[in-house]
């Protein structure tokens, strides 16, 4: 009958062990991120006014995949803004997207 005891509170504080451990690590935000796919080409048309400027689409991270963001025709926020085009980089195991801007 000890043995039994013995056995089974050996499991649990394993058992509890195994998800602290865990726990921590997920805490710490150790996990896998894919790369983006390649960003799609396609034709995008004519402009709907003077003054629009054309914004690539981009690759969107949605937690369990990637989401295709279509681009855009934008105007200016102000004169002579030009837009910078957002850029991935990679931080450890994950890619982190930085969203264009108008500079």
């Amino acid at each position: 009958m000890k043995r039994i005891h013995f056995r089974r509170g050996l499991f649990v504080l394993l058992a509890i062990l195994a998800l602290a451990a865990c726990g921590d690590s997920y805490r710490r935000g150790y996990y896998y991120q894919p790369p983006p796919p390649p960003l799609r080409v396609g034709v995008y048309g004519y402009a709907p006014g003077p003054g629009y400027v054309w914004t690539d689409g981009y690759w969107l991270w949605g937690g369990s995949r990637y989401n295709w963001v279509p681009g855009a025709w934008l105007r200016p926020p102000r004169p002579r803004a030009a837009w910078v085009p957002g850029t991935y980089y990679r931080r450890g195991p994950r890619y982190i997207y930085r969203r264009g801007y108008w500079r």
